[in-house]
């Protein structure tokens, strides 16, 4: 299924709406959790094939940093979290108040701990946003970390979905921490094929 020819520069603008409000509401969490002034920032919102999906996240083969969940409720889908890992590094350290290395295997449980605490505030802020805006009940699921390839990541479930389309919702991130450069990343919606169509309608897409 391909509905780009559906899609016009409005429906996009509703997502990156939807998406600047998640962000402004995870920054308040995040502020409150680090105690001090976070910006969230949405730059850009995208519907994109799965092939310029790996590309925006810089190749199936480059070693990242993943919060994976799943979507529960009226729509059924997964959701990721992608950032660098000198990114996540440099957050990480922002919330624990010491050094920290998504290189080193030996890693901290009070790193993995924060860093999907990150990916739960940004997924539950995002999805209670797209429920405001389409009147469905939407609930993340406890989020996993992963430190790998961004194809290895995201290839979970996308086999099945490639059967019905192959475009997928980009949302990209800018955190900013006061005192420190932002931390850029990606969040990826892929609802469920029977969700898809769903959601789109909900938002008068179709």
């Amino acid at each position: 299924m391909n509905i780009n020819n559906e899609i016009t520069d409005i429906h996009l603008d509703v997502l990156k709406e939807i998406g600047s409000i998640g962000a402004a509401h995870a920054a308040t969490s995040l502020s409150q959790l680090l105690d001090r002034k976070i910006e969230m920032l949405v730059p850009n919102v995208n519907l994109v094939t799965f092939d310029e999906m790996f590309d925006l996240a810089g190749g199936t083969e480059r070693i990242v940093v993943g919060i994976f969940q799943k979507i529960e409720g009226d729509l059924s889908g997964n959701i990721f979290y992608l950032l660098p890992i000198d990114s996540a590094n440099q957050l990480i350290e922002k919330l624990v108040g010491s050094s920290f290395d998504f290189h080193n295997p030996e890693m901290t449980e009070m790193g993995i701990s924060a860093m999907q605490e990150v990916g739960n505030i940004l997924s539950g802020s995002y999805l209670s946003a797209l429920s405001d805006f389409t009147a469905m009940r939407l609930q993340p699921t406890v989020p996993s970390l992963s430190v790998d390839m961004v194809g290895a990541i995201i290839s979970y479930g996308l086999i099945e979905l490639s059967h019905y389309y192959d475009e997928a919702i980009v949302i990209d991130t800018q955190i900013i921490v006061e005192g420190s450069s932002k931390v850029d990343g990606h969040f990826l919606l892929l609802p469920n094929p029977e969700s898809y169509i769903s959601l789109f309608q909900s938002l008068g897409v179709l």
